[in-house]
């Protein structure tokens, strides 16, 4: 029986292995590689996010609004729906092979509205910005 996420070392794990399949997905992956380059500090920042979001801990110091609006405006708009897809089917099959529980479920719920909320936002930035 797998346990559910109790700490910062579980979302630690969760965040390393997941961003590990992200990093080599050939679709979704140049989105994160070619923007990110220190990924040691950019992955202690997604712990942070998920800690914050999980545990009330507030370390996360950010604005993932603007962050994903900026990355949407480097591709040329070409983010869609299906990138988010993928990022979420990730993000379960994660969270699926590591935890179960109360807050493994709260994650896939929290995943899902932050990704269509992100998306809906850059979708709205993008007529703004036209």
């Amino acid at each position: 029986m797998k346990k559910d996420i109790e700490n910062r070392a579980d979302i630690s794990v969760l965040i390393h292995q997941f961003y590990d399949k992200i990093r080599a997905d050939e679709e979704i992956s140049p989105y994160f590689n070619e923007l990110i380059a220190d990924w040691d500090s950019h992955l202690e920042k997604l712990i942070d996010f998920w800690e914050t979001n999980l545990f009330g801990i507030r370390k996360y110091k950010g604005n993932p609004i603007a962050v994903h609006n900026k990355v949407d405006e480097y591709f040329n708009s070409q983010i869609s729906a299906n990138e988010f897809g993928i990022w979420l089917n990730y993000w379960f099959q994660t969270l699926d092979e590591l935890y179960q529980g109360d807050n493994t479920s709260l994650l896939k719920d929290r995943a899902r509205k932050m990704g269509s909320f992100f998306y809906l936002n850059m979708f709205k930035n993008r007529s703004v910005s036209a």
